[in-house]
C-alpha cells in the first residue's frame, strides 16, 4: 500500500510505541494515587506535559490534556461561552465540524454566531473580522491551517485585532503542528487545540494550550483532574506517546518540512504536466508542507478513490469526519467551488515515510484510472478529454 492520507491519520512511529509499553503493562498505577505507582504515572504525565508545551512555546501548565482535537475545540467553545450566554462569538465558514457543530448549538441556546467568508484559496479577509468584532463578541475561533485544502490562516494578524478588542482567539491548529513552525507567542493566540494522531502519535489523545489567566468552564465534571478542568483518569501510556511524537516532530521540524515539502511539490508539478483538466486547490504558497489538494473534471472523487484503492493507494475527498457522513465538502462550498469541481476533487497528503518512487507511482496510476473514469463522465463532450 502507498498511504496518501496523513492528515485523516498517521502511523505511530516506532519510538513513540516503545515508550508507551510499560504504562500498559508495568507502570500501571493511577496518577491520582500517592503511592509508587501512582508517583510514576504523575511523573511521566510531567515529563509528556513539557514536551508538548516544548513544540508550541508554552509553559507545561497551560497543557490540559483531552480526549483529541475535537474535544479540544469543544473545551474552548464552551468553556468560554458558558460563560457567555446570548453573547457574540466569531468562526469562519471553512472550520473543521469540531468547531461548526458547537457553535449551531450555541446558537440553538441563543448565541449570536458570525461565519466569516473566505476567498478562492480559502483564506480568511481579516478586515472581515475587524467589522464583525461588536462589543459583545467573547471569543474568535480561526483555524490556523485548513485540514482539507491546507492553507494556512494569517492568525497572527487576526490576533492583533482581537487584542485589540479585548476578545480571546482560539486556533485549531491540529494539522500544523509538527508540520510547520508553531508558537503560540507569536501567534498571539490564547487557546490552541492539537492533537496526537496527526504527528505520528497514538490516538484518543490531545491537548488545548490555555494561556496562563484565561478561565473556562470545566467541561468535564468529576474527580478533578486536570487542575479541575478535565476530570477523569489520565491516560498515561497515551499520554507518554503523544509527548514522545512532539519531541521527535519538534527536534526534526525543519528536516521534515523540507522532507514532506519536496514530496508534495513533486506530485504537484507532476500531476499538473501530466494530466489534463486539472487544478491544485487551496493557497498556492501559503499551504502546509504536506498537502494537494486537485480537482479532476469529469471525474467523481469517490470512485477515484474506490480507483486509486484498487491499486494499493490510500487517498480521501477531504475529511474523514465528513466523508462518514456522506456530506459535500462545506470548505470547497465556501471557496465558491461548484458541484462538478467539488464532485471531482481529491486530498492527497504525504508523511515522512513516503518517497519519491511512491509519489512517481500514484501518478502513474492516476495517469491510467482518469481517463477511464473520464470515459464514462457525462462531461466528455464538454471538456474533450484525452486523459
Amino acid at each position: 500500500m502507498i498511504y496518501l492520507d496523513h492528515a485523516a491519520s498517521t502511523p505511530v512511529r516506532d519510538e513513540v510505541l516503545q515508550e508507551m509499553l510499560p504504562y500498559f503493562k508495568e507502570s500501571y498505577g493511577n496518577p491520582s494515587s500517592i503511592h509508587r505507582y501512582g508517583r510514576i504515572a504523575t511523573k511521566a504525565i510531567d515529563a509528556a506535559r513539557k514536551r508538548i508545551a516544548e513544540i508550541i512555546g508554552a509553559k507545561p501548565d497551560e497543557i490540559l490534556f483531552t480526549s483529541g482535537g475535537t474535544e479540544s475545540n469543544n473545551t474552548a467553545i464552551f468553556g468560554v461561552m458558558g460563560q457567555n450566554k446570548g453573547h457574540h462569538m466569531i468562526t469562519s465558514t471553512i472550520e473543521h465540524d469540531a468547531v461548526l457543530e458547537p457553535c449551531r448549538r450555541l446558537e440553538q441556546q441563543g448565541c449570536s454566531v458570525v461565519y466569516l467568508k473566505v476567498d478562492g484559496a480559502g483564506t480568511v479577509d481579516v478586515e472581515d473580522l475587524r467589522k464583525s468584532i461588536t462589543p459583545d463578541t467573547a471569543l474568535v475561533s480561526i483555524m490556523l491551517a485548513n485540514n482539507e485544502v491546507g492553507t494556512i490562516q494569517p492568525i497572527k494578524e487576526i490576533s492583533q485585532i482581537c487584542k485589540q478588542h479585548n476578545v480571546l482567539l482560539h486556533t485549531d491548529a491540529i494539522q500544523a503542528v509538527g508540520k510547520i513552525p508553531v508558537n503560540v507567542d507569536d501567534l498571539g493566540v490564547d487557546m490552541m487545540s492539537i492533537s496526537s494522531h496527526k504527528i505520528n502519535g497514538p490516538k484518543g489523545i490531545g491537548a488545548l494550550y490555555i494561556r496562563r489567566g484565561v478561565k473556562l468552564d470545566p467541561f468535564v465534571l468529576g474527580g478533578g483532574q486536570e487542575n479541575g478542568m478535565r476530570s477523569g483518569t489520565e491516560n498515561v501510556a497515551n499520554i507518554v506517546g503523544f509527548g514522545k511524537a512532539c519531541q521527535i516532530a519538534r527536534e526534526a521540524l525543519e528536516e521534515n518540512g523540507a522532507h514532506l515539502r519536496e514530496l508534495r511539490d513533486h506530485l504537484i508539478e507532476k500531476t499538473i504536466k501530466e494530466i489534463s483538466h486539472v487544478t491544485i486547490n487551496g493557497h498556492k504558497e501559503n499551504r502546509l508542507p504536506n498537502n494537494a489538494h486537485f480537482t479532476f473534471l469529469g471525474v467523481s472523487g469517490e470512485d477515484l478513490i474506490i480507483k486509486l484503492d484498487e491499486h494499493g493507494i490510500a487517498a480521501s475527498t477531504g475529511s474523514a469526519c465528513s466523508v462518514r457522513t456522506q456530506k459535500a465538502s462545506h470548505v470547497l462550498m465556501a471557496m465558491g467551488f461548484s458541484h462538478e469541481q467539488i464532485t471531482g476533487s481529491l486530498r492527497l497528503t504525504v508523511g515522512l515515510n513516503n518517497t519519491v518512487e511512491e509519489i512517481d507511482r500514484t501518478v502513474d496510476v492516476l495517469k491510467k484510472v482518469i481517463p477511464e473514469l473520464r470515459s464514462v463522465s457525462p462531461f466528455k463532450a464538454k471538456y474533450g478529454f484525452t486523459n
